[in-house]
Formats: C-alpha cells, structure tokens, sequence
C-alpha cells in the first residue's frame, strides 16, 4: 500500500490554502476526510499496480524488494484488499460529499487504465500520471464545496506535469532504456522530458507570480505578502528541478522528505503565503 508515498495526498491542503478557509471546522474536517480517502484509493491502485508489474518490478533495482515482486504477498490477496480499500474509499467520499466521491471515481478509474495499458504509451502516460497529482489538489476543493480559481488550476495541472515528467526524467537517467522496466521509457529520450518539465516550470512560475500579483487583499500591515512569497516558491521550485536534472526525482516524496534545503525553501515560502491568505 506504500504508507511512505500517501505524503503525495497532502496535496488535498491546495485548495482550501488557496481560499484562505483551511482552519474553519468544517473545510478542515472535510479536507482530512479527503486526505484519508486518496489514501485508501491510492493504495488500491498500488496494489493492482504491483499485482500487474511483477515481472517488470523483479527487473528494477529497488522495485524488486516490494512485497508482491519479492514474493512475500500473493497478487490474489492484494487485489481482494485493493478491493477493500477502494470500497472503502469510495463509501468515505461519497459520506463526505457527493463530489468528493466522484472525484476519488475517477481518479481510480483513471490509474486502473493507466496500470492496464496506458502506461505504455507515451506522453498519454505523463498526463495520466499528472491527473492524479491534480485531482489531488482538486479533492480538497470540493470536499468543502470551494471554488478553485483559474490560476490555481493552472498552477496545479502544470504543476503536475512538471513533476511526472521530471520522474520520467531521473528514471531514464537512472535506467536507460533497459527492456522491461518501463515500456514507455524506450521512446522517450531526456531531450524531450526535459523540454516538457522546462516547459511546464515556466508556466507554473508565471501563474503563480499572476495570482500572487492579484492579491490586493493580502498586504497584511502594508506589506504585499503574497508577492513575496513568489521568491521563495520559485527558489524550491528551482531547486527540486536541479534534483530532476542530476536524476534524483524518481520518486517526488524521496526528495521533498530527504531534501532539508528543499524543507526550509517551503518553509520560508509558507509564511507569507498563510500571512496572506490569512491575515
């Protein structure tokens, strides 16, 4: 169910940051539900996952030790319990708001195509991949009924796409185009990902800067803190793409939880953004 990867849900918090409502009881309650339902729903897609990619995760350097490739769980047992979690996922989102629940539908729908074929197809394999980490950010939104602005929007699906394509990246830097990894990887090549995330950085530092701009209601003490904040977010931005260019971003959770520069940057990024939306 890979516990250490469900830090990926914190993206669930985007939405309700972004409005300015995350500590009201009830955007709050809602947005934890939200966090434990992608959690549930995304361990069910690792299982299937991991049931369906044995063989190719027997051929990868670290995959091989997850418990279905190192033979240590029964693909029949992780997909009764993928079973499970998804039921209960979906039983979770649909208690908390009909949307919520539709939302964690079609995230899984969407990843059991992705696990089924759609992996193997390249460029169609990176914005399944980014659907995911959006719905993410979309989940906490309308658990709580918020309206989600254009510019978060923007920030959010570029986002997404920068971060896949700079897993993509590390992982051909990593592997090569060794057969039977990742199908797809053998028609990329890092000329092209790396236009894709340089493509994506850009657009998401501009939409960004343009929300930020727009926040006259956010110069808490006459200062403009959300214009402030665009240095810091750019900086950890950078910074997580020097990681995806030495080959380090294969899995996004292993360098935001391993990167202590990377911590402080969002820190240093967090204040006056919650100065901002709060104050």
């Amino acid at each position: 169910m890979r516990p250490k990867q469900w830090v990926k849900n914190v993206l669930v918090l985007a939405a309700p940051v972004a409005a300015g409502r995350l500590f009201e009881p009830a955007v709050l309650v809602a947005t934890l539900w939200a966090f434990v339902g992608f959690s549930l729903v995304s361990a069910s897609i690792y299982l299937i996952n991991d049931s369906r990619d044995i063989e190719a995760d027997r051929l990868h350097p670290t995959k091989r030790f997850r418990p279905i490739a190192a033979g240590e769980l029964t693909s029949n047992v992780a997909y009764v319990l993928a079973a499970i979690t998804a039921a209960a996922a979906f039983a979770l989102g649909f208690w908390v708001a009909p949307m919520l629940g539709v939302t964690l539908a079609v995230y899984w729908v969407l990843q059991v195509l992705y696990s089924l074929f759609l992996k193997h197809q390249p460029i169609i394999d990176l914005f399944m991949v980014a659907a995911g980490f959006l719905l993410r950010a979309v989940a906490g939104g309308v658990a709580s009924g918020l309206a989600l602005s254009q510019w978060f929007l923007l920030v959010a699906s570029f986002g997404s796409l920068f971060m896949v394509a700079g897993k993509r990246y590390s992982e051909l830097s990593e592997l090569g185009h060794e057969a039977g990894t990742r199908a797809s990887l053998e028609r990329y090549t890092p000329s092209y990902l790396r236009e894709v995330w340089s493509v994506s950085i850009a657009v998401v530092i501009m939409s960004y800067s343009l929300w930020a701009f727009e926040q006259q209601g956010g110069s808490a003490w006459g200062v403009p803190w959300a214009a402030i904040s665009i240095a810091p977010f750019t900086l950890a931005v950078l910074r997580y793409a020097m990681k995806i260019d030495q080959g380090l971003a294969g899995e996004p959770e292993e360098v935001v939880l391993g990167d202590r520069i990377l911590q402080v940057l969002a820190v240093v990024w967090v204040i006056p953004l919650a100065i901002a939306v709060f104050a």
